[in-house]
């Protein structure tokens, strides 16, 4: 999970990219970045940590420029380490930049492609392979000038060669801002417009709530396999570069990913969240009948979960209760890089009112249950409370099946539901009781009422929308994605925690 920006303007940029990355921080906490283009340079910063620790006044100063790029991430792919924060760079031809949200599912055939063509990578990260990819097929097509021509073509030719999930911002020197999205949207993008004195400004970022916060007017969804070039001077080109396209965007983005004031394809995150928490809701009053259980209130997991938590309230007609509080200033432990980190942090994100709880059945509302040691931590505090009876519901189904297009699960045997059911789930984290959402129910709360029927469902389906994920690459990815693997290549990196400095790029 990643975010990225693009803006073309008729004034200095570097503002509004700072304070849309801080805006989509939740997408990333691992590294930051940003690249502007000023007259015949590039200014480049980017580096480990939030975007406030990566960006401090002096490196705003020296981002000079009326159109840039910016991306934060959490690393899917590759090391956690300075050289792979984004944006990448390459010089030839007119000099590149690359921002990515998302992961390739061929990129170790792409990697060979390109080390046979003659082109160097520097990092085992997936973005710098799209980059390379995207350079060379707009070096086939480039000649003096860069023409929306060219761009399309280009990005038809990526999406032939990638297959996987991404969402990608381009910087294009002396030419302009080129977006793409994957032929099946498995990864979000947006864009919108605004009138600047005699400029149209444009920006491209992963989520509405960007446009919102900074005056832009939102125009649409970038569409499956689109390509968005905006030149320097303001004008904008579209056009869908790939042969066949579906709609079929990543429905964990609703469960957890994305900001509730956010957009997706047309859905609103919030109302699908709440429509969530109604049909949760009726699965829940099933298990109280059945098994003549009662519940004295609902207190939602902070945050993702309160949405789903409130019409669960209201169904069951029990008071809610945030019962639980939070540390605003500790980050998401979901995409925190390994579980001792955190461990670590659950003790102190979150703190128990043991008013609330003593005595009482209880019911937690989660958004979706991963590795499970998080959950198990907050249902002991709440025990250690007082509370009589903890139940857990969860607006999502089970998560048994790892995710190949940009979010960082852990491998398949650290999934708490693989091979378990709802009863073992529940003895592993010390609950009462575990009431999962279906899956069914999950795509109807999501789509209700729009035009999204399909959505990659893949961490609960296992089907890939791809359909070129086979049990060898789940194989690798599990070595890859193992908190012991992770470990060990945060130890082999040796003190490379230092922010990546600014640099200048010639023409």
């Amino acid at each position: 999970m990643c975010a990225v920006v693009g803006i073309v303007a008729g004034s200095q940029v570097i503002q509004e990219l700072y304070d849309t990355l801080v805006n989509l921080q939740h997408r990333g906490q691992d590294a930051a970045g940003i690249v502007t283009a000023d007259e015949d340079k590039l200014n480049l910063r980017k580096g480990l940590g939030l975007v406030s620790e990566v960006f401090e006044s002096r490196h705003m100063q020296r981002l000079a420029g009326n159109m840039g790029i910016g991306h934060v991430r959490y690393p899917t792919a590759g090391t956690p380490s300075s050289a792979e924060a984004q944006p990448m760079y390459v010089n030839s031809p007119c000099g590149i930049s690359l921002a990515h949200n998302g992961n390739l599912t061929n990129a170790a055939t792409l990697r060979e492609e390109l080390r046979r063509s003659g082109r160097h990578l520097n990092t085992e990260s997936d973005s710098e392979i799209l980059l390379n990819v995207f350079a060379e097929e707009l070096h086939k097509h480039f000649q003096a000038e860069v023409s929306p021509k060219h761009v399309f073509e280009a990005v038809r030719g990526v999406h032939r060669r990638v297959s996987g999930a991404y969402a990608v911002v381009c910087l294009i020197m002396d030419a302009g801002i080129v977006a793409f999205r994957d032929p099946h949207g498995v990864r979000p993008l947006v864009f919108g417009a605004r009138s600047e004195q005699w400029f149209r400004e444009v920006m491209i970022a992963s989520e509405s709530v960007a446009l919102d916060l900074l005056g832009y007017e939102f125009v649409r969804d970038v569409a499956p396999g689109e390509c968005v070039f905006v030149e320097k001077s303001g004008e904008l080109h579209t056009e869908v570069c790939a042969s066949s396209t579906s709609l079929t965007p990543c429905i964990f983005e609703h469960v957890y990913l994305a900001r509730p004031d956010s957009i997706i394809d047309g859905i609103s995150v919030y109302e699908a969240r709440q429509r969530m928490g109604g049909r949760l809701a009726a699965r829940i009053q099933q298990f109280l009948d059945e098994h003549d259980e009662v519940v004295d209130l609902v207190v939602p997991i902070p945050e993702t979960s309160r949405l789903a938590a409130i019409p669960v309230a209201s169904v069951l007609g029990v008071p809610y209760r945030e019962a639980f509080v939070k540390n605003r200033y500790i980050g998401r432990t979901f995409i925190m890089p390994a579980q001792s980190q955190r461990q670590r942090s659950v003790r102190q994100k979150l703190n128990a009112v043991g008013s609330e709880l003593h005595g009482r059945h209880v019911l937690l509302i989660e958004d979706s249950i991963v590795r499970g040691t998080t959950t198990r931590a907050i249902v002991a505090q709440a025990r250690a409370a007082g509370a009589r009876k903890v139940f857990l519901g969860v607006a999502a189904p089970p998560v048994r099946f790892p995710n190949v297009y940009g979010i960082d699960m852990p491998a398949v045997s650290e999934l708490v539901a693989t091979n378990r059911t709802p009863e073992q789930v529940a003895r592993f984290i010390n609950a009462d009781a575990v009431i999962y959402q279906t899956l069914a129910d999950l795509v109807e709360s999501t789509a209700e009422g729009h035009g999204v029927r399909e959505f990659d469902c893949s961490v609960f389906d296992g089907q890939y929308v791809t359909n070129d994920v086979n049990s060898d690459y789940l194989h690798r990815l599990e070595l890859d994605r193992s908190d012991t693997m992770k470990q060990s290549r945060q130890r082999d990196l040796f003190g490379d925690d230092e922010v990546v400095g600014l640099y200048n790029f010639g023409s």
